[in-house]
């Protein structure tokens, strides 16, 4: 949408034909530092120095087409009849849920590869994904999408947010709800948790870092996704992100419980790995 006097402008800089937006520069930060974080606790657990970057330069641009290809899916109708803007990225529409989808199963790949436990790079990778989210969702907030239903400026003052943040959702003059704030800060809360509870000896199991990542993610997109006026749908009767995040939360439960009490018990996950482990 177009910016209005006030608001923060998209592009960062440009130099020539070329045009830098500050969405990318937030989502490649985002990205950076959960590759970061995710190596540091890599090696910590036994993998090699170089497997959590090695993995990304597969996982991130694979990620990006599967959120590319899970968007084009949802809006068939329109593009099988404008074929060619599919590719046209650059225009905007990716899902996260895709990106999550395409990058797990280049994980389960590189895993398998590697002879590396699929269920420990989850677990290693979960806390640093959502960080990334939390912190990618500012480059919506800079796009002035993924926000709400319509409402007045004392009710976002109300909030108590920073008047930047009240003046950015200010889009042709009508102020939205700030949805992308709320994830942002959901996701950054289940961080710090998930973090805290994963340093806690003998208590997740290896793969509950993982499972502990969908349950909490799944819970607030669902709840978020139904303030979001901008969500793909299924039909004329579902958010196809809150049928997925219902499907995950249901089904990672399941997972737990069944791993817990018919599945051989699992090693804690701060024992981490060794080559010669059985997995």
């Amino acid at each position: 949408m177009k910016s209005i006097v006030g608001t923060i402008d998209r592009v960062a800089f440009s130099f020539g034909p070329f045009t830098v937006y500050w969405y990318g520069i937030i989502i490649g930060a985002a990205m950076l530092l959960a590759i970061t974080l995710a190596s540091k606790e890599g090696k910590k657990r036994g993998l090699g120095e170089e497997d959590i970057t090695d993995m990304a330069m597969w996982a991130i641009p694979l990620g990006l087409i599967g959120a590319r290809i899970y968007y084009v899916l949802f809006q068939w109708e329109y593009y099988i009849k404008k074929p060619l803007e599919i590719i046209a990225i650059w225009q905007g529409g990716i899902a996260i849920y895709g990106g999550l989808i395409a990058g797990g199963l280049v994980v389960y790949w590189f895993t398998k590869k590697k002879g590396i436990p699929f269920s420990l790079m989850l677990d290693i990778l979960a806390p640093y994904v959502l960080l990334a989210q939390s912190i990618g969702r500012w480059g919506n907030f800079i796009n002035q999408e993924a926000h709400g239903e319509a409402v007045t400026r004392t009710f976002l003052e109300n909030l108590y947010l920073p008047k930047f943040i009240i003046d950015q959702m200010q889009i042709n003059g009508t102020y939205y709800h700030p949805t992308f704030l709320y994830e942002s800060l959901w996701s950054l809360l289940g961080f710090a948790i998930i973090i805290m509870l994963r340093n806690r000896k003998n208590l997740l199991r290896r793969g509950e870092v993982a499972l502990s990542y969908v349950i909490w993610y799944s819970v607030g997109r669902f709840f978020i996704e139904g303030m979001r006026t901008d969500s793909l749908w299924m039909g004329d009767f579902l958010r196809v992100s809150q049928g997925l995040s219902l499907l995950l939360f249901v089904g990672a439960i399941a997972i737990w419980i069944y791993r817990r009490r018919d599945y051989p018990p699992k090693s804690y996950y701060l024992k981490g790995w060794k080559l010669k482990e059985e997995h």
